[in-house]
């Protein structure tokens, strides 16, 4: 399967861990990375893009090109991590080994995985086709300056891989149960009704706004977007704030907001609900502002994912459901150039507070990105 026997990963992990890297990530932790895969022979090329308030990202494209047309593998991910937050056992970005759990912010979403990408890597011959590294600042935060740009400079590159692997934690009880062949999309909408205030004993001459947007969230609220598809759960949508801000007892306020968040499947476009959810606003006397931050995407099963289990399958003894439930990932974006699926570590502890992934998990999955790689090469 592969010409040398895959470095440990600990160490890669420990090393990417002990960068705080709270995002938007820049600096130290991409130094980390470059080191682990400038000697490996790939071409690292860093840069930044975005101005504030949501960047400066630094973004990371590293590539180790093989014989001329040779296909085309891709591992991406993200170094940027969620604040930490308070009450670690040990430091946060001080990785620390009590028995077989590696702990640190990061150790599974997503360090620990890409460090098992590096070991995989540093293990597929170069001779057996062209690897690249699609490594993001951003990818917990707005995620406006991180993979797209990305994107941008792989296609001015004309460096599109055939296949992408991201490395996010999609495991679920234990190592290789679970991969995503897709996700759905995201859209959060802000409404507001305008009103006219005034003393709650003369109404006539008030505009109250709450019961018009009372009205539009029961009318939003009743809603059945779909009953789901083959691959895909029911779209659903949630109110998910209603704010007035009005601290008197006897005034009738000038407006009154709220907010909702969809999350849809691949029956529906971002703007197609964006733009139902506005003529509903619209009709109770209120406007909606849309921002919506990925579409529904489906890695149909076949070839691909069928690699991925035979992988996993190989290493663990698994076979890992084909599922396309959770948030969102950056696979959103990357799905424009090739197909992708995400498989990753176990995810019970990502976000929390002593955040820990098993050693052993880690070393097996470097086993099961090489094996992934070394077959998407061979085509």
């Amino acid at each position: 399967m592969t010409s040398t026997t895959l470095p440990p990963v600990l160490p890669l992990a420990e090393a990417l861990i002990a960068c705080p890297s709270v995002t938007p990530a820049t600096g130290m932790v991409f130094d980390c990375l470059e080191s682990q895969l400038a000697p490996l022979g790939f071409a690292v090329h860093r840069f930044l893009a975005g101005e504030a308030p949501d960047g400066p990202v630094e973004n990371l494209f590293a590539i180790r090109q093989g014989p001329v047309g040779s296909r085309h593998f891709g591992f991406a991910g993200h170094l940027d991590v969620v604040p930490p937050g308070e009450g670690w056992t040990t430091g946060a970005f001080a990785p620390e080994v009590r028995g077989e759990l590696l702990y640190g912010r990061g150790a599974v979403d997503m360090k620990g995985s890409i460090a098992a990408m590096v070991a995989a890597a540093a293990s597929v011959p170069q001779e057996a086709g062209t690897i690249s590294f699609i490594i993001t600042g951003d990818e917990e935060g707005p995620a406006r300056f991180g993979t797209l740009p990305l994107i941008d400079h792989m296609r001015a590159a004309s460096a599109i891989p055939d296949l992408i692997l991201v490395g996010e934690p999609t495991s679920v009880n234990r190592l290789g149960d679970m991969m995503k062949i897709g996700r759905r999309g995201s859209v959060n909408i802000w409404l507001t009704v305008e009103g006219g205030e005034g003393h709650v004993a003369y109404p006539h001459l008030a505009n109250n706004p709450i019961g018009p947007l009372v009205n539009m969230l029961a009318e939003l609220n009743a809603l059945v977007l779909d009953e789901g598809t083959d691959w895909f759960q029911p779209s659903n949508l949630e109110i998910t704030d209603v704010t007035v801000g009005n601290p008197a007892t006897n005034v009738i306020p000038a407006r009154a907001h709220a907010r909702l968040s969809i999350r849809f499947n691949d029956l529906h476009t971002g703007q197609a609900l964006a733009d139902m959810v506005s003529a509903i606003a619209a009709k109770h006397g209120g406007t909606a502002r849309a921002v919506i931050s990925g579409e529904a995407f489906l890695t149909p099963p076949g070839d691909f994912s069928a690699m991925v289990a035979r992988a996993v399958e190989a290493e663990t003894g698994v076979t890992p459901e084909a599922s396309t439930t959770g948030g969102t990932s950056d696979a959103r974006f990357l799905k424009a150039l090739c197909p992708v699926i995400e498989f990753g570590l176990c995810n019970a502890t990502m976000h929390k507070r002593d955040e820990a992934v098993a050693v052993p998990d880690l070393d097996a999955l470097a086993r099961i990105y090489a094996r992934i790689a070394t077959a998407a090469l061979a085509g």
